[in-house]
């Protein structure tokens, strides 16, 4: 089953798609990728839903995606004697270490490493924002606030802290257990929630090791301040835009959506544009003409790939909305001005083997309007490089190795096919030539181009290039 477009689409499955029926539609509308959110789902339900994702990939004969996204710290107020408070424009209120009900003037702030690190002067946001205070008196004890936003406020409400460094790792002891079931499971991308620093990765990326790749999710202010260094040690991003526009003023986002898809561009690692993607579809069976803009905007960046949450996990229409993205998709990537954007873009080649020739096989595939790049790849990272590229004819990636077919499927442009190693040169372009006409890439008479390293077998040994004719 290939697809006609080269950004991927990630559908989150929740009660509207827990069937295996239902996820079987949303592959055959255009999911390559499917979400399971830990915020919401059992270990138990997360097992099921590997389970039928397996299942489904005998059934299509294509590897499919398992993004297991972690919660993260979940920060709340406590309990309040009659449920919930109204606060009002310039009302002091208070947040302390006391666990008693709260009511209209203080309630319990069950986390003592917020009030050790807020400051006078700090934001507070309550219930995504909707209402908002900022600290003028604060201990270890108790912090006062004065409100600037009225609202309700009710029991457990969460807290969001644009501008606190919390000294709590992202990775919570649910989010450890989710983790170890997650991979015992066999999914193939770790999301990583709340990330503010490097160490937050790399604590995760410890744990997984080689059975999966760790992607970290940028939502927070303090993740923007150390962008670079994080988006160094993560295998993939998110550019979050919900809790992102919650932490940050909303007209900022947009500025930092394009930052983080350049950035990861020029690292050669991909990016996933998130939240709110189609929203209206929630309750809609078409979106707003904004909503599709904004699909758009994400494609003409060069997103590697594309998120539903709500739309697809508990929506009325999740498998129109995964439809819906793939004809923007494929709309978007026939525009003349696509080609244009991407390739004024294009990031230059780092000092590698690798990055030379990666581009090499691009230059010659475009400039001989070759119909396909094959590259032979281990690890995924022959894949991930030419990716880069985002070359004009499509990336065809042959791998011995499943794992590494499965987590391709988020990669741009690649369409991953799982196949023996090859034996020799003969046996590279042979069997190239075979899986490129068989997958409908190339037709006999036409030209691909080959890229793979010698010896076979060898992760990062990217080192030759060949041009092989599909006999007649």
């Amino acid at each position: 089953m290939r697809r006609l477009r080269r950004c991927k689409i990630v559908a989150t499955l929740g009660p509207a798609t827990a069937q295996r029926s239902a996820i079987g539609d949303l592959f055959r509308a255009g999911a390559d990728v499917f979400r399971i959110n830990m915020s919401h789902a059992s270990h138990d339900d997360m097992r099921e839903r590997v389970l039928a994702i397996r299942s489904l990939e005998q059934e299509f004969g294509r590897p499919i995606a398992i993004l297991l996204d972690l919660q993260g710290p979940k920060l709340r107020v406590g309990l309040f004697k009659d449920g919930a408070v109204e606060l009002k424009r310039g009302d002091i209120f208070v947040f302390d270490s006391d666990p008693t009900p709260g009511d209209a003037s203080r309630v319990h702030l069950p986390h003592p490493e917020i009030l050790e690190a807020l400051r006078p002067g700090h934001n507070m946001l309550v219930d995504d924002g909707k209402v908002r205070l900022h600290i003028t008196e604060a201990s270890p004890k108790r912090a006062v606030a004065v409100v600037d936003v009225a609202g309700r406020v009710s029991n457990r409400k969460g807290v969001s802290l644009p501008d606190t460094e919390i000294p709590l790792a992202s990775m919570t002891p649910k989010d450890h257990a989710d983790l170890l079931a997650g991979l015992e499971a066999g999914v193939d991308w770790v999301a990583v929630s709340f990330v503010q620093r490097a160490e937050d990765v790399v604590e995760v990326k410890k744990i997984v090791g080689n059975r999966a790749l760790v992607l970290a999710k940028i939502e927070k202010p303090q993740a923007i301040t150390r962008l670079e260094e994080i988006m160094e040690v993560s295998d993939a991003f998110m550019v979050a835009r919900g809790d992102l526009g919650v932490e940050m003023p909303l007209e900022k986002v947009p500025g930092l959506q394009k930052r983080i898809t350049r950035i990861a561009r020029r690292l050669g690692k991909p990016v996933i544009v998130a939240t709110q993607m189609l929203e209206s579809m929630i309750a809609l069976p078409v979106p707003t003409r904004a909503e599709v803009s904004d699909v758009a905007a994400a494609l003409f960046e060069g997103a590697d790939a594309i998120m539903l949450s709500a739309e697809s996990a508990s929506g009325r229409y999740p498998i129109e909305a995964v439809a819906t993205m793939n004809k923007i998709a494929e709309e978007v990537e026939h525009d003349s001005f696509y080609r244009q954007i991407l390739n004024a873009q294009r990031p230059a080649p780092e000092a590698t083997v690798a990055d030379a020739i990666a581009t090499a096989a691009r230059d010659v595939a475009e400039t001989l309007d070759l119909k396909a790049i094959v590259a032979w790849t281990s690890s995924g990272s022959t894949a991930f490089r030419i990716s880069r590229e985002r070359p004009e004819p499509p990336v065809l990636a042959l791998t011995p190795n499943r794992d590494t077919a499965r987590r391709l499927a988020l990669i741009w442009g690649v369409h991953a096919v799982v196949t023996d190693d090859a034996q020799d040169v003969d046996d590279m372009a042979a069997r190239a030539c075979v899986i490129a006409a068989a997958e409908g890439f190339a037709s006999p008479g036409e030209r691909i181009i080959i890229v793979a390293g010698v010896p076979f077998g060898s992760p990062g040994a990217t080192n030759m290039v060949r041009i092989a004719y599909i006999e007649k």
